[in-house]
């Protein structure tokens, strides 16, 4: 509230309340809170404001149930009303870049990485919302300043970060002759061949998919010590360490199950659910949709739910986690008519009474980005969604090693490092090749 300080102490005794009340709470008593807010926030919607949203499409409806309450609270509790509008993962970022340049469309971008980077001037400057929302919860964990900042300015709000681990099933695993998937990358090459020689493969997508096809080759690539660019942000993907990880890339392509090359995001949570495949890299949602469609009546998802669970990837030869999480930011237009609409919603979403329960909607797809939501009960009461809670600690940077800007946000949309993989493992390319694709794309990025 206005001018009340509040320690860390009292936000998780706050936070542990409201977690412990929420089920119980009805919408009636969330619009209550919401009001209770609206009259006290330092940030007030402008008189008659009403705004829309682009979001990425919810892969766990109760994330998705959670999030429309908030805007329907918010909706009520201030007059504001939010428009909101779904598009895929691969769809968000090209709309978003679209209405940046003609400087008209949605007041709201909800989208993924280092999109805000690839126009920074074009976003509204948030700095105020983020320094409220830093000092009332703990501060933010470094990568979402890594990801929320250009130079000293919020451009965007680091609502969350997505935990992208290895999902599998347990007795998958344990018929290839392991207790658990191995912490590196020379026992997993070997579990990968297991699973393949009983009929049980796994697949990771090497198409055009902008979380789970980017989010495991760049752990792979930095897993070996290869990156894209060094520190001053010259090039430097044609080493050494870029045709060890694609070497070993090409053999762990041999025990996927076939058609990875032309996989998007939902592919492999369609391929895990009917059976295809038994180990991939995803978000919580593939565990999410299985215990939704178990409680429905479905016996195949039952028994997936029951027997599948969650790793870190695999340390490669680098010796330390090289791990590339979703970073979901949301970020305001610079020429929306309601700019201080878009900062009441922001810090509205980010408060306790709606976070928490926002989070534990999510049973483990969004991990939190400020720190006094350690002790959010989603992360203990179920011990399969624990390794998701570390995601924003563990995880490296679009672009590292060099700066999360313009240049890393086109890299990531032109799928550089992804297709340099699928190119080399599918014969398209020779190694020499793969990468000197990849160079003359990063050279023409990174110019």
């Amino acid at each position: 509230m206005k001018n009340q300080k509040i320690s860390r102490r009292s936000v998780l005794k706050g936070t542990a309340a409201i977690a412990a009340t929420g089920a119980a709470m009805t919408f009636g008593d969330r619009l209550n809170l919401a009001r209770a807010w609206a009259a006290d926030s330092p940030f007030q919607p402008e008189e008659g404001a009403s705004l829309n949203m682009t979001r990425w499409k919810r892969f766990v409806q109760s994330e998705d149930d959670a999030f429309r309450e908030i805007i329907a609270a918010f909706g009520q509790a201030t007059g504001c009303n939010i428009t909101v509008t779904e598009e895929g993962f691969d769809d968000v970022q090209p709309k978003a870049s679209v209405a940046a340049n003609t400087g008209q469309g949605p007041d709201i971008f909800w989208t993924i990485y280092s999109t805000p980077h690839l126009f920074p001037e074009k976003a509204l400057d948030v700095t105020d919302v983020c320094d409220y929302l830093g000092k009332k919860y703990g501060g933010w964990a470094p990568i979402a300043e890594t990801y929320g900042k250009a130079g000293d300015q919020w451009i965007c709000l680091p609502v969350t970060i997505s935990g992208n681990y290895i999902n599998y099933r347990k007795s998958s695993i344990v018929a290839a002759g392991f207790e658990e998937v191995p912490p590196d990358t020379d026992g997993f090459l070997e579990l990968m061949k297991g699973l393949k020689a009983n009929n049980t493969p796994g697949g990771f997508a090497l198409g055009h998919a902008s979380g789970d096809g980017n989010a495991w080759t760049h752990w792979l690539l930095w897993a070996f010590g290869g990156t894209l660019v060094d520190e001053n942000e010259n090039v430097a993907i044609n080493s050494a360490e870029t045709r060890a990880a694609l070497e070993y890339c090409k053999e762990l392509y041999q025990t996927f199950a076939p058609g990875t090359v032309a996989w998007n995001d939902a592919f492999n949570n369609k391929g895990f659910l009917s059976g295809e495949i038994h180990l991939t890299n995803n978000g919580i949602s593939i565990y999410a949709a299985a215990q939704r469609n178990a409680a429905e009546g479905d016996e195949l998802a039952a028994q997936i739910a029951e027997d599948m669970d969650h790793a870190f990837y695999p340390v490669g030869p680098v010796g330390e986690p090289t791990e590339f999480q979703v970073c979901f930011p949301v970020m305001g237009m610079g020429y929306t008519e309601f700019p201080q609409a878009v900062k009441a919603f922001f810090a509205y979403w980010m408060e306790a009474d709606q976070y928490n329960k926002w989070i534990e909607g999510s049973v483990g797809y969004m991990t939190h980005t400020l720190n006094a939501y350690d002790d959010n009960p989603v992360w203990t009461e179920d011990p399969k969604r624990l390794v998701f809670r570390d995601a924003p600690k563990r995880t490296l940077w679009a672009g590292y090693k060099g700066q999360i800007g313009e240049n890393a946000a086109a890299a990531l949309a032109d799928f550089v490092v992804v297709d340099m993989f699928a190119n080399y493992c599918t014969d398209r390319e020779t190694v020499d090749g793969a990468i000197s694709i990849a160079e003359r794309q990063a050279k023409r990025i990174y110019r």
